[in-house]
């Protein structure tokens, strides 16, 4: 999440209020509301482009503290889809999309590497070709299931929503 820490064990709120000098617990409620996930682990930015570029991604000096939250990030990703596809009893496909989905190549093949273990396999070179498809077909040579980029288009959905009531 940009600013909110996710899933955490509940006594993270009393470690975090003594750490801080024994702040109220509803100031540590609003630190890992407002000032942890991305932004707590990079130190830089709850948006994922400012938080590639200072880790360098793109180039340039590395900032750890940034690639460390990707890092992160990437294997959460991974491992909500593996208890998905536990769930779910298989895995056809992974779909890739909206913000961070559909523009950040570097997320796809992180996420697709913590994903080998179930077959999953992305073609670099097409992740990394920016397109303006709808979809996009990803899916690696050998992969067990299909990898894809679908472009989001939520303002046309509102609005279809929207006649559809209206």
């Amino acid at each position: 999440m940009g600013t909110r820490c996710g899933s955490i064990d509940p006594t993270i709120v009393s470690i975090i209020a003594g750490i801080e000098g024994d702040i109220p617990a509803a100031k540590a409620t609003d630190i890992l509301n407002k000032q942890s996930g991305m932004i707590g682990v990079s130190g830089v930015s709850s948006d994922f482009r400012d938080i590639e570029s200072a880790a360098g991604i793109a180039g340039g000096d590395v900032n750890y503290r940034a690639k460390l939250a990707l890092d992160v990030f990437c294997y959460n990703v991974a491992k909500f889809i593996g208890s998905y596809v536990v769930a779910m009893g298989g895995l056809d496909a992974v779909a890739f999309t909206a913000g961070v989905g559909e523009n950040s190549a570097n997320s796809r093949k992180g996420i697709c590497r913590h994903l080998v273990g179930l077959g999953v396999s992305i073609n670099e070179g097409l992740n990394d070709v920016r397109s303006d498809d709808e979809v996009v077909d990803l899916t690696g040579n050998g992969s067990k299931a299909k990898v894809f980029k679908i472009a989001t288009n939520e303002e046309l959905v509102i609005a279809r929503d929207t006649m559809a009531i209206v």
